[in-house]
Parts: C-alpha cells; structure tokens; sequence
C-alpha cells in the first residue's frame, strides 16, 4: 500500500458529537473522533465503556442515535466503500467452511468458475505477511482449526485485498488467543501497515500491546471520552487512572508462597498434578496441547460424575462463545445454572437462593447490567467472560479449570479475579489455568509448560520467570 493512494489530509471517517441510544442506556455520549491515514489508535476502557459500540458506528453497523459520521455516503455501504474492516473479539467464521471459503463470504468479486483457486491464493498471501511460517492451510475446514489459527484467519481475511484496499482496519482484542511470538507477527504488521498509509483501531485490555503500537490512545468511560492524547503523553499507571480503576501494577505477588499446600486432587498420565490450594499454570506457544489437556482432565471427571449435590471439577471457558455462554438465557440463568443440584429443594429450583447467588456475584465481580433477567448476549464480551466466572466460583466444586479465561476482561477486572483467585487457593481450592499471557502464568505456584503436546518443562519458584517458559516453549528439556 502506498501513501499515495489516500488523501493524507483528510481523515478516513470523522464522528461529530455521536450519541447511541438503547432505551436508558447510553452506550455513547456525545463523541467526537476523527481517524487519519497513518495512525494507530489505540482504543482503550472498562468493559461496557462503550468501545464496542463506538467501532460498530464507524463500521457502519450500528446507525447514531444522534450525531454524524463523515463518509461519501451513508450506512455500512459507506463504511466498506471507504475501505473500513472490522475483525471482532466474537470471531465470525463459518466453522463448516474452509479458510479460502470463508474469505469468498466478504469478497463479492470472487465469482464464476476458478474462484477458489483464487480465494486460496488471496488468502494465503494475506496469511504470510500477517503471520510468516503459519502452517494453515487454504483448503482446512475452521472447525479443524485451533481458536489462535481462528484468530489468525479472520486477522488475514480483515487484512486481505478482497478487490479493494483496506484503509481502516479495526481490530478487537485481535491477540486474546495469540501467543506472543504470534501477537509480536501482527503488532509489525500493524505498523508495516500504518507506514503506508492506512489507519489501525486496536482494542485490547493488555496495555503494553496498546503502548507498542499505537500513535495515539483515547480513553472511554461511560459511553464518554475521558482521554485522547498521542502514546507518549501516557504513562501506564495514567492510562488505568484515566480509565476510572486504579489497579496495582503489571507485576503481581503470586501470593504466599510459604503458605502450606495439601494433599494432591490431581494427578493425569502425561504428568499435570496440582495439590489442594494449589494455582497451577499451563503455558507454552498456543496450540501445543494445553486446552487439549485441560478439556481431557475435565471431561474425563466430569463425565462419571452422578449428581451427588457436590460437583468435583468446574470449567471457565475462554472460547464463551462455543464452550461458556447459554445465548438464549438470561444473564442470571447463565450465572446460576452451576449451584442449581446443590440449592434444589426436593428437586426443584430455588428462585430465590438463585436470585440472591446472581446479585451477589452482580456486585462482586462488577457485572455491568441494570436487570439480571435481561439476556447475557445483552452484555459486552468482556462482561459475558465476567457471569463465567461468576458461575464457576459460586460453585462449591474444589477444583476450577480454567482455558485462558481473561480473553477480553479488563485491567481492572483482572486484579479483582487474581485476587479472588489467591483468596480461594488459600481455603484449600485448587486452579489449573491455561493462559497465554505470560504475566498471568507468572504469578502461579507451579507451571507446566507445554511443546508439541507434551510438557516439556515444570518451573516453580525463582525459576519460574518469563525468560525460562520461553526458553522451555521452544526447546524441550530433559526430565
């Protein structure tokens, strides 16, 4: 892409005073934004700050309850004329599909006999200058994908020529499955792609990812914006006070490490243990076998159980769409249903027990809702992830399994679960957490890393540093 091909001057789309209504609630509130060729804008907030909403009115999908967006025209014919891209937190693929298919589904001018053998060159070409030496192929259905190589393929397909150029490509928490070999593929990306003239919207709740790649930063609270200012006027500990949450530092303690540990609640044949009150962390380069060890863990427990009032493991999923939210019930159903056996009276539901274990968690996780009976898909992604976690820790199960749960949560949010988390470990609960942020691995008592499918490392202690889980990621060490 060449500079040339835009005119530098003037901004891609420019939001005038725009509101977004729905009902009461105001998603936005009188924002003004203008996006420029050549710019990163790193977009950042507490989950239902309205982020969101705002890059649905840039996309076109969403239409201002009042205000104005600057496009030739108007509607999502605008937005997709002007060259704007949306790639989503809630990943869209068709999963019966191939790779090269789903592309065809946003590329009209593929058509008439030998499109797929052009789909497959296009897409392919996208995928290796997004993510060089990727491995996935144009013909593989994406339900035979890993959720990083969904990822991965709707990045490439956001990026992709599809028979017009792509000035404005925004991007919702585009890393929360990526490791961070992968993710360090796309932030060069990004910046290969704004040195030539387009323009990047990058959402995500990992500030240092905003920091090292974003020109410009603006900050949402309350469908407002509080903040937006060039990169370099933030510091970090500024960024999370503009935001409205004063949280600790990046770093974190991994609790009390001289506290005494119990018996051992798991044991499985390739070698993952954890004792009782134990936080145990699974890591290693996406797709190398963690997820697949944990869901073998959980469903081969879970699978014999018979409903004894007590279940003995519960699940946090990362991937809510396929394996955690129930999108046609209520948030408060979604939050209840794992406490239900236990609460029953002679078999039937306890309404008002489950009432006030949903409007316990509301306030103490910060569920960002006004009516628990409202649906969960009423709810931000981030704050679906929230009820997820409401739902596995009222649970009375002594050991929570947890497959990158914090895709798509907030700063805030995050120290509030860590500190949940450390609470529950020292009343004798144990956790098993598959993360692929390393800071978050870091403040377990024991990590297993994982290579090729096996564990190639167990790192406690002062061993267990970022430089040794990558060092054992890439290179298997002796027993």
């Amino acid at each position: 892409m060449q500079q040339s091909a835009f005119e530098q001057d003037a901004p891609i789309v420019a939001l005038t005073d725009v509101a977004k209504h729905f009902g009461a609630v105001r998603a936005l509130d009188g924002v003004d934004l203008e996006i420029r060729p050549g710019e990163c804008l790193g977009l950042v907030g507490h989950n239902g700050a309205g982020k969101s909403t705002l890059v649905n009115v840039v996309n076109g999908g969403v239409a201002p309850t009042a205000g104005a967006v600057a496009f030739p025209a108007s509607g999502a014919a605008a937005a997709l004329s002007a060259g704007v891209r949306s790639v989503f937190q809630e990943l869209s693929l068709c999963p019966n599909l191939t790779v090269a298919e789903n592309l065809r589904i946003s590329h009209a001018a593929l058509k008439g006999p030998g499109w797929r053998r052009a789909a497959r060159a296009e897409i392919g070409q996208s995928l290796d200058a997004v993510f060089p030496g990727h491995g996935i192929e144009a013909d593989a259905t994406v339900d035979i994908l890993s959720i990083a190589e969904r990822q991965m393929v709707e990045i490439a397909i956001g990026f992709a020529d599809r028979g017009a150029e792509a000035r404005l490509v925004i991007l919702d928490e585009p890393t929360s499955s990526l490791d961070a070999g992968i993710a360090e593929q796309l932030m060069a990306h990004i910046r290969r792609f704004c040195e030539g003239g387009g323009a990047v919207i990058f959402i995500s709740h990992m500030l240092g990812e905003i920091f090292a790649v974003a020109s410009r930063i603006l900050v949402m609270k309350d469908g407002k914006v509080v903040a937006d200012r060039a990169a370099p006027d933030f510091t970090r500990q500024g960024l999370v006070d503009a935001m409205g949450h004063v949280a600790g530092d990046a770093t974190h303690e991994r609790g009390d490490q001289t506290r005494s540990l119990g018996e051992e609640v798991v044991h499985t044949p390739q070698g993952l243990s954890a004792r009782r009150g134990e936080v145990v962390g699974l890591s290693g380069l996406a797709g190398h076998g963690q997820a697949r060890a944990l869901a073998q863990l959980y469903l081969g427990t879970t699978s014999s159980w018979r409903a004894t009032g007590r279940p003995q493991m519960v699940f946090v999923a990362g991937d809510r769409t396929r394996d955690g939210i129930l999108p046609l019930w209520s948030i408060l159903r979604n939050a209840s249903i794992s406490i239900l056996s236990e609460t029953a009276k002679w078999g039937l539901v306890d309404r008002e027990v489950e009432t006030r274990n949903a409007e316990k968690w509301k306030r103490r996780i910060g569920i960002r809702t006004d009516d628990m009976n409202n649906p969960v898909l009423s709810l931000s992604g981030g704050n679906q992830q929230k009820v997820l976690f409401a739902r596995a820790l009222a649970s009375s199960a002594p050991v929570v399994v947890m497959d990158d749960p914090m895709r798509g949560v907030d700063v805030g949010t995050k120290q509030d679960v860590y500190a949940m988390i450390r609470a529950e470990a020292a009343s004798g609960r144990t956790f098993l957490w598959y993360s692929t942020e390393t800071e978050e691995v870091c403040q377990c008592d024991r990590v297993f890393v994982f290579r090729n499918g096996r564990i190639s490392a167990e790192l406690t202690g002062a061993e267990l540093t970022e430089e040794r889980i990558l060092e054992a990621s890439f290179e298997m060490q002796e027993a």
